[in-house]
């Protein structure tokens, strides 16, 4: 039986239960860089994308490509204070821009109700911080998603893709030992995280990070296109870890049943 031999599940947020595509973080962290006369792709956003948000702005500055451009801008690498700087503002629009994708990924709610209907607890992570987190709470529950616990990118000393969160969260639901827990995320860090914790892992592939896209945007796409991105970004996660993949959250219990 399933609820023998699983106790919990700990989901990621964006790109895995809300925002489709992940694009509220992937908008605030362009704009900073922009603030900042930085010029920054798409792409070299969603890169580090799974990172606590200070780690991620450090992590696109010390993209050689984005480095280099910061050096013939400024004649200078930035420093611990501009990069301070930087997430200060970051900080100051992030918000805004994130609680305007904070709807919830279809099948999340059923998907939840029937862990819940099998005894498995629900918990939760994120790289987002824990003030912005405290508001997007009540809005999805209103939506019907309650996990039982959250632990935030800023709780503690040190976040993905170490294990300190994940601990958290045995702590806050009461579970252990961690090969009883499965870590469930759209991105590399989040995956790594489980696996430092000693954890089952599953990735997600189509509503996440790596694709990019929105619910609209992947409907519009054939079966090849859309068959074409899961393998990618399967590998993606796989390449991190991952133990098993799922194109979206509402494979999860089908999934459950066959493990």
């Amino acid at each position: 039986m399933i609820n023998k031999t699983i106790d919990a599940i700990i989901f990621d947020w964006a790109g895995t239960m809300i925002d489709h595509g992940c694009f509220g973080p992937v908008i605030a962290f362009q704009k900073t860089f922009t603030h900042f006369d930085i010029e920054t792709s798409v792409a070299e956003c969603r890169a580090p994308m799974g990172l606590p948000k200070r780690d991620h702005i450090k992590a696109m500055i010390e993209n050689p490509v984005i480095n280099e451009r910061i050096i013939k801008k400024t004649g200078r690498e930035i420093n611990e204070a501009d990069l301070e700087a930087m997430y200060q503002y970051f900080l100051s629009i992030n918000e805004d821009i994130v609680l305007e994708h904070i709807s919830l990924i279809e099948g999340v709610v059923d998907t939840v109700s029937w862990l819940r209907s099998k005894g498995i607890k629900v918990g939760s992570n994120s790289g987002y911080g824990r003030r912005l987190m405290e508001r997007i709470l009540p809005i999805v529950a209103e939506a019907g998603y309650r996990p039982d616990n959250l632990v935030c990118g800023d709780d503690l000393s040190e976040g993905r893709p170490s294990p300190l969160m994940m601990y958290r969260c045995f702590s806050d639901l009461g579970v252990y030992p961690p090969s009883k827990v499965i870590k469930v995320d759209d991105t590399a860090p989040g995956i790594m995280e489980g696996i430092a914790a000693g954890t089952l892992t599953i990735g997600v592939t189509l509503t996440g990070n790596h694709v990019g896209l929105t619910a609209d945007e992947l409907e519009k796409l054939d079966d090849k296109e859309r068959d074409a991105l899961h393998e990618d970004t399967a590998r993606h996660l796989r390449q991190a870890g991952a133990h098993y993949i799922i194109r979206h959250v509402s494979e999860l219990p089908s999934l459950l049943v066959k493990m």
